[in-house]
């Protein structure tokens, strides 16, 4: 619906104005006349001029934990929930975040729940949330609930954090040291080539190799290799996205990547993490068990704990206990399934989830760290072994000529 702009004068004659969603300027009319409110002026907010690839688009996790933040420091101190929602609304820099929050506020001035007004928002805020909000609303804890949704939120951010660290080195080491191989084949090993030629030297095997990258390096940049090399990557992309989005294949991918060596033992903990922290922070919110168990199965991030968390909720719902059927799915580590059975049997399980998740957090951080230093000398090793390699092999005939020279 599209966002107004008016200007208005109150029963006792003081003049106001803001921004609110309506169908129409007549719906708009209607709804301030209701609230004793005479219109001045009401006009359409035009849409803002955005490129296509440009400027934010969507809400991300960072802006979310700010905004639950604030408001729950809102909610504590007092302020109408309504006027709460204004306050955040104008102050946010994303434009795409600050339309909807102007819907929610206009939803809630007209008497719907902040759950349902959130709830029509799933792109910004998910089941998760939406639920958790509901559960604040229905027991009077709204500011505690914000709390904790911003307590996640940031622990989320900070685990997603940790994992693209471990990424962006290795990732960007590796990529340089392909664009710079690629420049000395492209451009440096021809010179070589023609020069060895014309003094008919004979070449050993490895400059031979690296002269026969060369002129494949060449070959893929003439014109129609061009667009066959581009193609072919892009095609080979979107039929990867198109498989990872069946069922079948994202189990599939997602199983392959729990038993690599060392990434899947990184994944399994991060797995193991947002498990945990995800089913406490609902249980500690008040949503049922089997509610919190579909949540946490749709956000898991991974098919393999998905179908694992909703086989076992199922059990749950024939009446069994959760560290049971945790411990037959044989994707959650033992101590992880004995620690909730002991808060099972004393009552706390939803602190016991809370430890455990600071526990992998935790995990995740050390195996983070550890797999940065075990991948510095690997990728020393493979920069000297593939630009010396080169280097060294266009040297070779030359030490060669030198030695039939001075024999």
């Amino acid at each position: 619906m599209p966002v107004f702009v008016f200007n208005a004068r109150t029963a006792a004659g003081v003049k106001i104005s803001g921004e609110r969603v309506a169908e129409n300027k007549a719906a708009l009319n209607a709804s301030l006349r209701q609230q004793r409110m005479t219109p001045i002026k009401i006009k359409e907010k035009g849409k803002e001029f955005a490129l296509p690839m440009l400027g934010k688009r969507g809400v991300s996790a960072k802006e979310l934990a700010i905004f639950f933040r604030q408001f729950s420091v809102m909610i504590d101190a007092g302020l109408p929930l309504v006027q709460c929602l204004e306050i955040l609304a104008n102050n946010q820099e994303n434009t795409a975040f600050q339309k909807i929050l102007t819907d929610v506020r206009a939803r809630v001035e007209g008497g719907t729940t902040l759950a349902n007004g959130l709830r029509e928002h799933p792109k910004a805020f998910d089941t998760l949330i939406v639920n958790m909000v509901e559960a604040g609303e229905t027991g009077g804890i709204l500011d505690t609930i914000l709390q904790r949704l911003a307590g996640y939120v940031e622990k989320a951010v900070r685990l997603k954090a940790a994992v693209k660290s471990a990424l962006i080195y290795p990732v960007s080491v590796v990529a340089i040291a392909v664009v710079v191989v690629g420049l000395l084949l492209w451009k440096v090993v021809p010179i070589f080539a023609n020069m060895f030629a014309s003094m008919g030297v004979a070449l050993p095997l490895p400059t031979r190799i690296v002269v026969g990258m060369s002129n494949f390096i060449a070959f893929l940049f003439s014109f129609p290799m061009v667009i066959l090399s581009i193609g072919i990557p892009i095609g080979g992309y979107m039929a990867f996205k198109s498989f990872y989005a069946s069922e079948g294949g994202r189990y599939a991918i997602d199983s392959a990547m729990l038993r690599f060596p060392v990434i899947g033992n990184l994944l399994r903990k991060i797995a193991v993490a947002r498990f945990t922290r995800t089913l406490g922070t609902l249980i500690t919110s008040g949503v049922p068990l089997l509610e919190a168990m579909n949540i946490t199965a749709r956000t898991s991030g991974n098919a393999v704990v998905e179908r694992a968390i909703l086989k076992v909720r199922k059990s749950v719902e024939e009446g069994r206990t959760l560290a049971e059927p945790l411990k037959e799915s044989d994707v959650f580590p033992n101590m992880v399934t004995q620690m909730i059975a002991v808060g099972e049997q004393t009552g706390a399980m939803d602190a016991m989830l809370q430890k455990i998740a600071d526990f992998y957090e935790q995990e995740v951080d050390d195996a983070v760290k550890n797999m940065l230093t075990l991948l510095e000398p690997i990728i020393i090793l493979f920069l000297g072994v593939a630009v010396g390699g080169v280097v060294i092999s266009m040297y070779l005939p030359m030490f060669e000529l030198i030695a039939q020279m001075s024999g």
